[in-house]
């Protein structure tokens, strides 16, 4: 048993900030992204909300192995937050907040942050089948979150957000990339 189990919430969130640039496919994502937005979304932007986001989701990850807090008390919300969320964003925002949670919940991910939930569940005396599983499900939940926020923090400051001619430049240009393939 540990004596300060506390210190694992702090730990994990560190972990989880930076695991997020040893993932191959953020890179890809972030790189596609400004791309394709012209340089809209900035690479720096996109890459800090996927940080925080994973952050968060790890903290809450070791705060719910501390306390043995059910993961649908987490998940169930946290859905729902991002699918209101959505309604307040433009569209671009909501698609790459999706692949964002596919992306940051990649193998780096899964192959660091399950043994650290199961090595922590153990060490505080859980049920490693209960509690320390759910960890890469609340990773692909949070960028959700944090990429449509992203949003939101776009619209309020370009004013309405994508107008709509911008959107059918982006989509003719994503059609002619696929057409070039």
């Amino acid at each position: 048993m540990l004596e300060y189990n506390w210190i694992v919430v702090p730990i994990g969130m560190l972990m989880g900030y930076f695991i997020v640039a040893a993932e191959p496919a953020v890179h890809v994502l972030n790189k596609q992204v400004y791309e394709l937005t012209n340089g809209m979304i900035p690479k720096k932007a996109l890459s800090v909300s996927l940080s925080i986001g994973v952050c968060a989701s790890v903290g809450l990850a070791m705060i719910r192995i501390l306390t043995g807090l059910p993961i649908m008390y987490l998940l169930l919300p946290g859905y729902i937050f991002s699918l209101v969320l959505s309604f307040f964003v433009p569209p671009m925002f909501t698609a790459i907040a999706f692949d964002s949670g596919g992306v940051a919940s990649g193998p780096m991910t899964a192959t660091f942050l399950l043994p650290l939930a199961m090595g922590v569940c153990s060490a505080v005396g859980g049920d490693i089948a209960t509690d320390a599983f759910g960890i890469v499900a609340m990773v692909a939940m949070t960028p959700l979150i944090t990429i449509q926020i992203l949003g939101v923090m776009f619209r309020i400051k370009t004013g309405a957000g994508i107008k709509a001619n911008e959107t059918e430049t982006i989509v003719e240009d994503i059609i002619e990339m696929e057409g070039d393939a």
